[in-house]
């Protein structure tokens, strides 16, 4: 989308000491702020590559290499969408619950906070300051805490549950898309206009990827963490134990974001390409696509319920958001929700099963109990 990705502005990083062209703070009314790279731009690589810190891979020649898909425009829907909605301020796009606490987690800005919600009630029970924006949240365990790479500050922050309380930022690479946690408490922030995977031990970065050219969604499975490479369109495994790139494989024409699944496979949302794709990753080489299902309307936001063996993935385009059953391979459609406008990223309660969906134009967590 040229006209939305020409709306930049300069971010002057103070924290880092470094100037990025990024997305605006202030979304239009109909869209959130771009993904990627103003038109016609290549992601830079990163002048943040920690010293003495082990890298691995080469970075790919761009040229040719299309821009990252991006979200697309919904209109105001013109019949309320079923549950409720809870305002939370200017353009939430991230979100996450943790059903141990009973927490709900949306990043928003102006300003840009972390805004805590009962998962339960949808009171709002606090509001974490953070050091810049954010648009991706995941949870580092059941019962927190949640993993906050926040874009303009090249930071990770966690912040524990209930209370929201911030630990310092751990600087990363430029602008951390998302972050991830394995079982054995590896991170792995996807630093998209740095190009590059950083893998994070306690409070240290202890190796950086470089293979990337802009990496996005992140997900694990085991001791193995797919990253989304959204201009090369390709998902790439890393063994996060040995630290290594494991392998490469094409992931449709425009991939965005990914989760994992109870079975041990990856799924992936190709918003360019309108579809959800599923890969089984391999411990020695590239994930192998397994399965997949056309979805209209720029297919962007997923979450997975574990429980219920059902991943949601939001139509940013057309104010839906569609269940599928993840019994086999191939998914299947078993739901369809209305949702508020653009819904970008949504989150599931594992014990509830209910839907906490972001509207980034209007400011709102639509909360709504999806059908059984």
């Amino acid at each position: 989308m040229p006209r939305r990705r020409a709306r930049v502005l300069l971010t002057a990083l103070a924290v880092a000491g470094l100037a990025l062209t990024a997305c605006s703070n202030e979304p239009p009314p109909a869209a959130a702020p771009p993904s990627s790279t103003p038109a016609g731009a290549a992601a830079p690589t990163t002048g943040l590559l920690p010293p003495g810190v082990p890298t691995e891979g080469t970075r790919p020649n761009t040229a040719g290499l299309p821009l990252a898909a991006e979200p697309q425009s919904a209109p105001v829907p013109t019949v309320p969408p079923p549950g409720r909605q809870v305002q939370v301020g200017s353009a939430p796009e991230g979100v996450v619950v943790d059903p141990v606490t009973r927490t709900v987690a949306v990043a928003k800005r102006n300003p840009n906070e972390l805004v805590l919600l009962d998962a339960d009630t949808g009171a709002v029970r606090s509001r974490t300051p953070l050091p810049g924006f954010v648009r991706h949240l995941q949870l580092a365990a059941p019962g927190g805490p949640v993993l906050v790479p926040v874009e303009s500050a090249n930071a990770l922050v966690r912040v524990t549950l209930p209370g929201g309380q911030a630990a310092p930022p751990l600087f990363v690479g430029s602008v951390p898309h998302d972050a991830t946690q394995d079982p054995n408490g590896t991170v792995i922030t996807a630093d998209e206009l740095g190009g590059t995977v950083s893998a994070v031990r306690g409070n240290q970065v202890v190796k950086v990827f470089t293979d990337a050219v802009q990496p996005a969604g992140v997900a694990p499975v085991g001791d193995l963490v797919g990253m989304i490479d959204v201009r090369k369109n390709t998902l790439t495994t890393y063994n996060v134990d040995t630290l290594h790139i494991v392998g490469e494989a094409p992931a449709g024409g425009g991939p965005t974001h990914l989760v994992a699944d109870r079975h041990g496979r990856m799924i992936a949302t190709d918003t360019r390409g309108n579809q959800v794709l599923v890969f089984q990753p391999n411990q020695s080489g590239p994930p192998t696509q397994v399965g997949a299902v056309p979805q209209p309307g720029g297919p962007y936001g997923i979450t997975y319920d574990a429980v219920r063996d059902r991943v949601w993935v939001a139509s940013s385009g057309t104010n839906q958001v569609i269940g599928y059953d993840m019994t086999s391979p191939q998914p299947r459609e078993v739901a369809r929700v209305p949702t508020v406008q653009n819904p970008y990223t949504l989150g599931v309660d594992q014990r509830t099963g209910r839907l906490y969906i972001a509207g980034v134009s209007g400011g709102v967590i639509q909360i709504t109990d999806p059908p059984a």
